[in-house]
């Protein structure tokens, strides 16, 4: 981020048209195309949405700029330690190196972890999700830019352009609005669920027959409950753990509950080294209660050793 661009972007404040994808839009509908993604990164991480939307309006001219026609880039991160694709573009120096995206959602994921995983920016979350005047301000002071404007700019966008009414944990997304203004029209809830996973940028899988999505980093069962829609407690349940959990990338999360026994076909596992029950039973899509009762374990029974055969059904007479 640097004071070149922001001096650049900042004579453009006033300019309500912009480009995305090659078709101009006005500031307006950008903020209807962001906006549910913005409020979705609120409730998994505590950034305001308001925060969010008028960044990536100031840092891309509301979707104008090349780093967001050309990378999908909104925030105008620079590479620093990223491995994917990327773009040379002329901003403190010529050719500096900045992230490039599949898609513009993708930039706005990354710009949370951004603010996340970076310690001088730590402090910001002791802010309320709805008090974008400090979150503006901290957001200069932790050197996000050099323009000495900076949190002003931020302010101003949020004020003339109303984004402080998304910073509400309540706020239903346009397609769950659209869903439950149609629910006498015979919508499913699995059509419900999926169309938050898709706000929510989430993949839907089936394990034994059981709906499954793949925790990302920085993901708690209390993020992913609220941007569904669900109880934590009762998410946490499902996947046999407690709400405070830590879950790491990649981690299985169910949202059904799991089956009491494998799907057919498989009726045996052998237990393989660092393997744990609780490992097994989400592998498998069972409950883990159901685990201990088809091998006669108790709750406390120490973690079986390698080699050891586990049934996931129940042996035919």
């Amino acid at each position: 981020m640097s004071c070149k661009f922001f001096v650049w972007i900042s004579s453009l404040l006033l300019c309500i048209g912009s480009t995305i994808s090659g078709q101009t839009i006005t500031r307006k509908e950008y903020v209807e195309r962001f906006k549910d993604i913005a409020v979705a990164e609120m409730k998994r991480t505590g950034i305001p949405a308001s925060i969010t939307l008028a960044q990536g309006i100031l840092e891309s001219n509301s979707g104008n700029g090349r780093l967001a026609t050309e990378a999908n880039n909104h925030f105008g991160i620079k590479c620093h330690e990223w491995t994917g694709p990327s773009i040379r573009h002329d901003d403190d120096a010529p050719g500096e190196c900045f992230r490039v995206y599949k898609q513009a959602e993708d930039s706005y994921r990354d710009h949370s972890e951004f603010l996340m995983t970076r310690s001088r920016y730590a402090f910001l979350f002791k802010f309320p999700y709805n008090d974008y005047i400090n979150w503006a301000h901290g957001l200069k002071k932790a050197g996000y830019a050099t323009n000495t404007q900076y949190a002003q700019l931020l302010i101003k966008i949020i004020d003339e352009t109303s984004l402080a009414q998304f910073d509400n944990m309540n706020y239903k997304s346009s397609v769950e609005k659209q869903l439950a203004g149609n629910s006498s029209m015979g919508h499913k809830k699995t059509d419900i669920l999926k169309s938050r996973l898709a706000v929510n940028g989430y993949t839907l899988y089936e394990v034994n027959g059981v709906k499954v999505i793949v925790a990302r980093e920085g993901d708690s069962f209390n993020g992913i409950a609220i941007g569904l829609g669900m109880n934590p407690a009762r998410l946490a349940s499902l996947n046999d753990l407690d709400t405070d959990y830590p879950l790491y990338s990649g981690q299985w999360v169910y949202l059904e509950k799991k089956k009491s026994k494998a799907a057919r076909g498989n009726n045996y596992h052998t237990v393989k080294e660092g393997e744990s029950l609780y490992n097994i039973a989400q592998e498998y899509g069972m409950r883990l209660e159901s685990l201990y009762k088809l091998n006669g374990l108790p709750y406390n029974a120490p973690e079986p050793e390698p080699g050891v055969v586990l049934n996931l059904r129940k042996k035919k007479r």
